[in-house]
């Protein structure tokens, strides 16, 4: 019977299949248009850190095969597409990885995110209120990865020159994963119908040196999420109240202990005919009131303010003279409508319906009032 010796060579041979990825991931994280690496550079690599020794024109043609099945997989075409497309890209329009001929070296041309683009990423994940510290520093990394190191670190550097006030709930990513599988119609695959949640909803309570207490006493929320969105740094859940039958809103990061309510989603009627647009500018930018359409005028140096503050779908502004224009808008008529209005002075003027003129007025009275003696007071 014929004696079988184990293959010597197989750990080299398998450290060869792996070296067309490996020089992949090396030229991503080690060049970028400022940063090219030569055939030399890469052979080295490889010798000093994965123990695979190649020759610089093997090097070549994994670089080829590299785009050409990057091409495939971009394209959704054949490799033999592929090897014709790539053969014929005079201008290295279509590659991955590019050779240039001044700095005589390779670097990676074509990514899927620009510099630009993860900056962006990043500096949004930096400045959401809703991420805590140490999550917001592993999502960038993981963002930077798109990148090279180069410009990862550089990266890394800017979007932590300003600190920003930060959630110290690390909860707050579970929450958010929690609603989005309860919202889902698949799951891992697997047809799911969207379901209510429960939850305690937390305040903080004087009477407790400032801690987060459950409010109704302790009873659970049961709604039924519909939508998930993010206003001035804070996420919110849209979602349908068993209790009060009606579209709500609900901070996230407030949301404790959140559970399945193993019950079918309610309320599909109530949000498919529902306004978002106008439901969410209501909520965040005015907060909750009788509803009214209100004709107010304003200078046309705030004509700006006036349209960053109501926009111009559902919005009519004209002219009344040649300093002032009028917007007519659908707004709650609240306090914190009207504390908003008062913040320009005598240069907005409600004008109409003369309700809410009077609503104003009793308003500004009661305001001044009470300015008044906490001045007294001082």
């Amino acid at each position: 019977m014929e004696k079988k010796y184990p293959d010597r060579n197989h750990g080299k041979k398998a450290k060869q299949r792996l070296k067309p990825y490996i020089v992949l991931q090396y030229l991503l994280r080690n060049t970028d248009e400022e940063h090219f690496a030569t055939g030399k550079d890469i052979v080295a690599y490889l010798r000093e850190n994965c123990d695979i020794y190649a020759e610089r024109r093997s090097i070549y043609k994994d670089i080829d095969e590299i785009n050409e099945v990057n091409w495939m997989l971009e394209n959704d075409e054949t490799i033999g597409n592929a090897v014709k497309a790539i053969a014929a890209d005079e201008y290295d329009e279509e590659k991955l990885v590019v050779y240039d001929k001044s700095r005589k070296g390779y670097y990676v041309k074509n990514r899927h995110f620009q510099l630009d683009d993860i900056r962006l990423l990043a500096e949004c994940v930096n400045s959401s209120k809703f991420v805590s510290r140490s999550q917001a520093e592993q999502l960038i990394d993981k963002i930077c990865e798109f990148v090279s190191d180069y410009q990862a670190e550089k990266i890394i550097t800017d979007a932590f020159v300003i600190d920003r006030p930060r959630t110290t709930d690390t909860a707050l990513i579970y929450n958010i994963s929690m609603i989005n599988s309860a919202m889902s119609h698949n799951i891992e695959g697997e047809p799911h119908e969207p379901e209510k949640i429960s939850f305690h909803y937390m305040k903080h309570s004087m009477s407790d040196n400032g801690k987060r207490v459950a409010q109704r006493k302790g009873e659970k929320y049961i709604v039924s999420p519909f939508r998930l969105m993010v206003n001035d740094g804070n996420y919110y859940l849209i979602a349908f109240d068993d209790k009060s039958q009606k579209i709500r809103t609900y901070r996230v990061d407030r949301m404790n202990g959140i559970g399945y309510a193993g019950e079918p989603r309610e309320g599909e009627e109530q949000f498919r005919e529902m306004d978002i647009q106008s439901f969410v500018k209501r909520t965040f930018s005015m907060f909750t009131g009788d509803t009214e359409y209100v004709s107010i005028r304003f200078p046309d140096y705030l004509l700006d303010t006036v349209i960053e503050r109501f926009g111009k779908k559902g919005v009519s502004y004209s002219r009344l003279d040649d300093k002032h224009f009028s917007v007519f808008v659908k707004v709650d008529v609240s306090e914190p409508f009207f504390g908003w209005l008062s913040s320009f002075g005598k240069r907005a003027k409600i004008t109409a319906p003369r309700h809410v003129v009077e609503q104003y007025k009793s308003y500004l009275d009661k305001y001044h009032t009470y300015t008044s003696k906490f001045i007294n007071i001082i």
